[in-house]
């Protein structure tokens, strides 16, 4: 394994400091490295439902639907009108 330059002298500038061996400074080095760039497994979550009640009396959802599409529609023909 060949070190960077500035990662060598800082290695062995440590180990000087703190009077360890080189190789155990290099291993908990990348010890280190290799832990921090494990994620955590992701937590596993339920989701409970809720009621919203229902469609209200007198709605018609296929007409809301209909009057949706209508409005997109036009706005889609606007924004194309605009680039010409």
């Amino acid at each position: 394994m060949t070190l960077d330059d500035d990662v060598a002298a800082e290695l062995r500038r440590q180990a000087r400091k703190t009077g360890r061996p080189l190789k155990e400074l290099v291993n908990e080095a990348l010890r280190r490295g290799i832990r921090a760039r494990q994620t955590p497994p992701a937590r596993r979550y339920r989701l409970t439902p809720a009621s919203l009640g229902g469609v209200m009396p007198g709605v018609d959802l296929d007409r809301a639907l209909r009057l949706a599409d209508a409005l997109d529609d036009d706005a889609s023909a606007r924004k194309l009108e605009l680039r010409k």
